[in-house]
């Protein structure tokens, strides 16, 4: 996930609330819940950040050929 934040938010409350809100959402749609999880837990605990600087183009590309390697390995499970 590439994402630009302001300076004025704190990565972890960026990547907290993304962790927060997304799995609320998963539990919601995917969890015949209509609650969110309580005193479970979706994510595991840490995550990690890196600045792009200079290469944003190519940490673009990456994450552009991940997303095309991935499906071609749904593919290959279906068949």
């Amino acid at each position: 996930m590439l994402i630009a934040t302001p300076p004025k938010y704190a990565v972890s409350q960026v990547v907290g609330y993304i962790k927060g809100k997304s799995a609320i959402h998963v539990a919601r749609v995917y969890g015949e819940r209509k609650r969110n999880f309580v005193c479970q837990h979706f994510w595991a605990r840490g995550y990690f950040v890196s600045t792009v600087g200079r290469d944003e183009e190519g940490i673009r590309r990456y994450i552009r050929d991940q997303e095309k390697e991935d499906g071609r390995s749904e593919q290959l499970d279906l068949v």
